[in-house]
């Protein structure tokens, strides 16, 4: 069997436990020393930038955390490893992402974390993590999906946050 398409599927009860998720793959990013790729999907409102959130105040960030919806890309050069927060909702054509010089934020042993990865299809590279989040009940779904040989590992480690389903 293949390691790639391995997924752990959580229910995630509130706010509280999707930003935990997010502290989670921080944690086994920062430990891995290796850059790492997450692309984040789902409706409107259901958790990715939450998520994000997650990720980034792990790794130390104090501030607000906001989804870049505007800007495209918010960085968080000053944490380690640097990371940066995309969301392509608002990205008209694939191709902008190249003007933008997309390709410099996946070189090293950055974080990169994608909300509307599909709209920079054909542009953005294959990532080592989908998160896909839906309503179910009270909560979240969460479907984690290993696209990459180190995504595989990492979700071997993940710990989980809330009962499989």
């Amino acid at each position: 069997m293949s390691i790639f398409g391995n997924e752990r599927r959580l229910f995630l009860e509130g706010e509280e436990e999707t930003e935990k998720l997010g502290s989670e793959l921080a944690r086994l990013a920062k430990e891995s020393g290796e850059g790492l790729t997450i692309f984040l999907e789902g409706d409107l409102g259901m958790g990715k930038t939450t998520l994000s959130r997650g990720v980034i105040r792990a790794l130390g960030h104090e501030g607000a955390v906001k989804s870049p919806t505007y800007t495209l890309v918010e960085p968080y050069e000053d944490l380690v490893p640097p990371t940066y927060h995309f969301d392509l909702y608002r990205l008209g054509d694939p191709e902008e992402l190249e003007y933008m010089g997309i390709r410099d934020y996946f070189s090293g042993q950055s974080i990169c974390l994608i909300e509307w990865p599909e709209r920079g299809e054909g542009v953005l590279p294959n990532p080592d993590l989908e998160v896909h989040l839906e309503h179910q009940g009270d909560g979240r779904s969460a479907v984690i999906r290993a696209r990459s040989e180190f995504g595989a590992s990492l979700l071997n480690e993940l710990e989980l946050i809330g009962p499989e389903h």
